[in-house]
């Protein structure tokens, strides 16, 4: 039970940490990205994790007009930034699937991480 709450706990600090609140009124845009039907034991599942966290960079970081080079360069930095923001959800992720953790079934089945852009 003790294993338990403990991976609940990181899973949940995790995803907080993912979720960065608004600061400085500056607008932010998230995008949840599911993993429960993904097995992270396997290379193909952490590949498919990655890309979707990728994809929903792209998602969240919208270039208007890609000719101009100021804003491909700041959405180059706003799709590193929000993979970025992913990053410690990620890591508990395959931690629990490496087995470091124990995660219930519960939780597993709600298992997503979010991207943020701000």
């Amino acid at each position: 039970m003790t294993k338990t709450m403990t991976a609940l706990c990181s899973l949940l600090v995790a995803t907080l940490a993912a979720t960065p609140a608004n600061a400085g009124g500056q607008d932010s845009r998230s995008m949840r990205v599911g993993y429960s039907d993904l097995n992270l034991r396997s290379d193909a599942g952490r590949d498919s994790l990655q890309r979707r966290i990728t994809n929903a960079a792209r998602v969240v970081c919208v270039i208007e007009d890609s000719r101009q080079l100021a804003l491909r360069a700041s959405t180059r930095n706003c799709r590193s930034a929000a993979v970025e923001s992913a990053r410690p959800a990620y890591e508990a992720a395959m931690a629990a699937a490496r087995g470091s953790v124990t995660v219930s079934d519960t939780a597993a089945a709600a298992a997503a991480i979010t991207v943020t852009a701000r």
